[in-house]
């Protein structure tokens, strides 16, 4: 669109209000509504490239970006606050040239971004991404509760249980009052105990089954009458 063009705009019930009900200041929309919007451009800005930024500014458009994903995630607005928090992080990826005072700004605004974003993997049910971005967050610090919490989630998720418990382990010993760590680690004792259950019976299954067929395969041998030896009659 151009500066002052109008447009109508079709919106499919998916990318629009879905299947609920939702009140709007101006109309309720019925669940499943395709929606029309009239929408006039009346201005725009368009942003700088991150390397047309100096460094100072590479830190404000990152705080601002993250600002926006906090709005859009409170919101429900997963998809969109994750790509808030992905645009964050790549313009303070290469902090080289930054300040000694930058470099730490940078790195509180990559841990809270990366982290943020792994919240919204995990709403989102992208588990491996959301491993990934707790990953790169432990590297920065080691010893961060939250995303040793989000990464025992994800491997919970993933069906990684020892992974999980090792996390979540850490996680405890570095906060042990923390209530969602003790609360998650609860329900992967239970996990676990239900998984070596399911373990214990399958294989319990596969032995009885290789059992009852050596046995059956001794019953054969037993019941075959040996033959009689031949003689040379020669000899």
């Amino acid at each position: 669109m151009k500066k002052g063009e109008v447009a109508l705009l079709t919106i499919a019930p998916e990318y629009a209000f879905g299947s609920s009900e939702s009140k709007q200041e101006l109309a309720v929309v019925p669940p499943n509504s395709t929606v029309y919007y009239e929408v006039e451009l009346v201005s725009f800005v368009k942003e700088k490239e991150s390397w047309d930024l100096n460094t100072q500014e590479k830190i404000e458009a990152a705080g601002k970006k993250k600002e926006e994903g906090n709005v859009l995630f409170k919101a429900g607005k997963y998809v969109r606050a994750s790509k808030r928090y992905e645009k964050a992080v790549k313009y303070i990826d290469y902090d080289t040239s930054f300040s000694e005072e930058e470099k730490k700004q940078s790195k509180a605004l990559k841990v809270a971004c990366n982290l943020n974003d792994a919240a919204c993997k995990l709403k989102l049910k992208d588990y491996k991404q959301a491993e990934k971005l707790c990953t790169k967050v432990l590297e920065l610090e080691g010893a961060n509760v939250k995303a040793l919490y989000r990464r025992a989630q994800a491997y919970i998720n993933l069906a990684d249980l020892d992974l999980a418990e090792l996390d979540i382990k850490k996680a405890l010993e570095l906060d042990p009052d923390n209530r969602e760590v003790k609360l998650e680690y609860k329900a992967l004792k239970e996990k676990i105990k239900e998984y070596n259950k399911k373990e214990a019976k399958f294989y319990g299954n596969m032995f009885a089954k290789m059992n009852k067929m050596d046995s059956g395969d001794s019953s054969k041998s037993a019941a075959k009458e040996p033959e009689p030896m031949s003689i040379d009659s020669k000899a």
